[in-house]
């Protein structure tokens, strides 16, 4: 059984060994939003790019949630693990997976009956409506298989196995590159070909990963007494996991009223944000799955009580986080118009123009996202789990704010600062939080005399 101890060794090494997996894993994710866009791009136009990246929020919302709930459970499991709690591991592996069948059958069937309500509340209309509608709604017909990989990819990665998620994610994603190409281009399903190459490329990535889990992992996963509701460990699974998925779920829902705003815009725009949003994401993955990588790191050794180690590797991933910032700056600077062509294959000037004002406009503040990931995902996994989500309530009003006065005053302009403006916003907010009341959240009400008996032996 492949697991990893992060309660040992070098901090830096650790996170980065756990983080290099979950890198390429999401970068191979992206690839299947990137090779939707380039496939529809270069076959269908720039019409088929406005038609996924009008539903693109509303997608995230739905399978963010999910998601979120899966990253919240694994802290607990990854607590039970640092902890070598094994009986309550397998216990809360046991509620993690009776919990997502529920959310997954729930989602599925609330975003497929009410989504036309909701393209129009989207103010997704016009030539762009039909494609959009079909793609979504292939899309959320196959989201159990979605949740089912992430909850899997979840359980191992609480357990310090980053790398078999990635292994069966790369070959998914391949898979769905020549699907793509073949439904898109040769058999000319069109932009619905792209939605289920999508669909059947995640379902041969979850019955991989979830096949590798059972024939490998027995020794922790449930038997038929830990699939039993027990109503302290059921509170802890669905406090963690509402918090999580509460947290994403408010940025999303922002995200959502910040798309309807934009796709008001037209079809143009919409066609550059979408090109535009592609890139700022591929370049969050390292981001992303560091700040995910410390919060598996201080989940264990807050099992362990290595409540100083805790301090070490939260302190070392944030300057990790700035380095990348600074150097995606300089890359998106010099190669963005390249970076937008590619992406789409458009010749239309206006849309490489808009694309890269987009780009030159997020990326000076990919420093203060970088912290600001961290800082969500240390407070979570450290049980402070308010702060993470009046951050996200912040993100939440920004977002209106912008769709209700910023962009209809500034158009286009106005969607491209509203988000780094309010990635420095909650990175203030949340390191203020966490640095005012750092000893209390690291060593809890023993912090005080934790740091006055370190302040002695030094002296």
């Amino acid at each position: 059984m492949n697991t990893k101890d992060m309660t040992h060794g070098s901090p830096v090494k650790l996170i980065l060994a756990f983080a290099l997996p979950l890198f390429i894993g999401n970068i191979f994710q992206q690839v299947y939003n990137m090779v939707d866009t380039m496939v529809c791009g270069y076959t269908l136009g720039d019409g088929a790019i406005a038609s996924i990246g009008a539903v693109s929020a509303l997608w995230s919302l739905i399978i963010n949630f999910a998601q979120g709930m899966n990253n919240g459970y694994a802290l607990v499991s990854s607590r039970f693990f640092g902890a070598q709690d094994i009986r309550s591991l397998k216990r809360s592996i046991g509620h993690m997976i009776k919990l997502n069948v529920i959310v997954a059958a729930v989602l599925t069937a609330a975003s497929v009956t009410f989504m036309r309500p909701l393209l129009e509340i989207m103010n997704v209309r016009g030539a762009i409506y039909h494609d959009s509608y079909v793609y979504i709604i292939i899309i959320c017909a196959g989201m159990s298989s979605t949740i089912a990989y992430n909850m899997f990819s979840c359980i191992l990665r609480a357990v310090g196995n980053s790398r078999t998620p990635l292994y069966y994610l790369m070959f998914s994603s391949v898979l769905n590159i020549i699907a793509d190409v073949v439904c898109v281009k040769f058999i000319g399903m069109g932009i619905a070909g792209a939605a289920a190459a999508t669909v059947f490329s995640q379902t041969v990535s979850a019955a991989l990963c979830g096949v590798h889990l059972f024939r490998k992992y027995k020794a922790i996963l449930p038997e038929a007494k830990d699939l039993r509701i027990e109503k302290t460990m059921l509170k802890e699974m669905l406090v963690n996991g509402m918090a999580m998925a509460f947290m994403l779920s408010v940025v999303d829902i922002g995200s959502v009223i910040f798309q309807r705003a934009n796709n008001a815009l037209g079809e143009n725009y919409i066609s550059a944000y979408t090109a535009a949003r592609r890139i700022i994401v591929i370049f969050m993955s390292p981001l992303s799955s560091v700040s995910t990588a410390a919060a598996t790191f201080v989940g264990q050794n807050r099992g362990a009580r290595r409540f100083s180690r805790m301090d070490a590797g939260i302190k070392r991933v944030m300057v990790m986080e700035v380095i990348w910032g600074v150097f995606s700056c300089l890359v998106v600077y010099i190669f963005g118009g390249a970076m937008i062509r590619f992406t789409t294959g458009t010749d239309s000037d206006f849309i490489i123009r808009n694309g890269v004002l987009s780009l030159r406009l997020h990326f000076p503040f990919y420093p203060a996202l970088g912290i600001l990931l961290c800082m969500r995902n240390a407070m979570q996994a450290l049980g402070h789990k308010i702060a993470p989500i009046i951050s996200s309530s912040i993100e939440l009003g920004m977002k209106i704010f912008s769709a209700a006065f910023l962009i209809p005053h500034f158009g286009f302009l106005g969607t491209c600062v509203t988000e780094p403006v309010t990635w420095a916003l909650c990175m203030v907010f949340l390191c203020v939080i966490y640095f005012s009341r750092r000893r209390q959240m690291l060593f809890g009400p023993r912090g005080e005399h934790f740091f006055r008996k370190r302040r002695t032996v030094k002296a």
